[in-house]
């Protein structure tokens, strides 16, 4: 594998840091703090800025309106989001629209995919669940009933849920309606991806609060039928989706990990105790530097992820073991930045007029979001157990 990125790559990477460059880290404050109050929208100046950029169509085909970039330049400019703590769903509409690209049919790409590269619908993900590929797992269920489907069960905690144009809902095939045996039917135990349109009949919306202090969704889908055209069939779609999903949250986490690492060294550099900053400490500095350690392994996991995810490349294990590693040190990685950061600033760290307090939130939503570091190891180890090393 090779980790040095291209020129287009580059490009996007650049573009990121120019958008990015004026947002402020600590524009919602933690609800503990607020009385649990919350932002009622995501930043839409940000994200106008970004489809001016091409940075939302950065994944979709020329055909679209976008550059055919890959996951690495997708995380490339995750991880300057997660840097500032960017309120917008950049992940989750990205993710959603290259699954449509890539496993949908066209007439859904043809409506859906060059509003989407310019901003103009916003897609969400109902990933929240287990972290293994059955898909008997999923909340969701699914049949076929003629030309529709039907959608029962409920999702917690999704994403962005109350401003997003469509949720993709992951469900599993129950069987198709016994009054109409259709030869091309999908068998049941298969997991589909559903387009769900906020306010659709039977879909019902409720609200839950994030740790970051966003609006989170929980969706009740009672009989809801969704055109067979906005679901998504193809074998593998939502496996490789929520693989997406999981490598860019290990990239808002290297993000938000290097943003507080800079943080803290600002900090300790100029905070002085007996005459000297406290950053030539020899107990300072080990504790830095363990939290360096922490940040190279997490972006050394994570580029490995990326690459495998975008190349297809074989290995030993599936890729989804090398998206399980990444999401491991990402989740434990930038837990244990954010908390040496907070003991090395001291009081100062919870003082709320300053952002430490927002980026402490969003690592424990991020180390939590797909799965904890513990869920991952499992899945590792079933994999490990399906696919002996030699």
């Amino acid at each position: 594998m090779d980790f040095t990125f291209t020129e287009e790559q580059q490009a996007a990477l650049e573009a990121a840091k120019a958008v990015f460059a004026g947002v402020a880290p600590d524009s919602v404050p933690s609800p503990a703090l607020t009385a649990g109050t919350v932002a009622d929208d995501f930043d839409r100046a940000l994200w106008a800025r970004l489809a001016d950029t091409d940075l939302l169509s950065l994944l979709l085909d020329a055909e679209y309106g976008g550059a055919g970039l890959d996951a690495i330049a997708l995380c490339l400019v995750l991880r300057e989001a997660g840097k500032v703590l960017a309120r917008v769903p950049l992940l989750e509409s990205t993710a959603a629209a290259v699954t449509v690209q890539t496993y949908a049919g066209p007439e859904l790409k043809e409506d859906l995919l060059a509003r989407a590269g310019r901003g103009e619908v916003v897609l969400t993900v109902a990933a929240n669940g287990r972290t293994g590929h059955d898909p008997a797992e999923l909340a969701v269920t699914a049949r076929q009933d003629g030309d529709t489907w039907v959608l029962d069960g409920v999702q917690t905690a999704i994403p962005w849920a109350h401003t997003a144009d469509f949720t993709v809902v992951p469900a599993h095939v129950t069987g198709p309606d016994t009054s109409d045996e259709q030869s091309d039917s999908i068998a049941p135990g298969r997991a589909v991806l559903a387009l769900v349109p906020r306010g659709a009949d039977g879909a019902v919306l409720g609200e839950q609060i994030s740790t970051t202090g966003e609006r989170l969704g929980e969706l009740r889908l009672e009989s809801v039928r969704i055109a067979a055209r906005d679901v998504i069939d193809a074998e593998g779609a939502w496996e490789w989706l929520r693989e997406l999903l999981v490598t860019g949250t290990c990239a808002l986490a290297l993000g938000l990990g290097a943003g507080v690492l800079r943080m803290t060294s600002d900090y300790t550099s100029k905070r002085e105790q007996f005459g000297f900053p406290v950053a030539t400490f020899q107990a300072v500095a080990v504790q830095a530097a363990d939290r360096y350690i922490d940040l190279r392994a997490m972006e050394a996991t994570l580029w490995q992820a990326a690459w495998r995810i975008s190349t297809g490349a074989g290995g030993a294990l599936p890729a989804s073991a090398d998206v399980a590693v990444a999401k491991i040190w990402a989740s434990e990685g930038v837990r244990r930045v954010v908390q040496t950061a907070q003991h090395l600033h001291g009081g100062f760290g919870a003082d709320t007029d300053y952002p430490l307090h927002r980026y402490h939130a969003w690592a424990k939503q991020l180390e939590l979001s797909l799965g904890p570091a513990a869920a991952h190891e499992e899945a590792l180890g079933d994999l490990l157990a399906a696919h002996p090393l030699a």
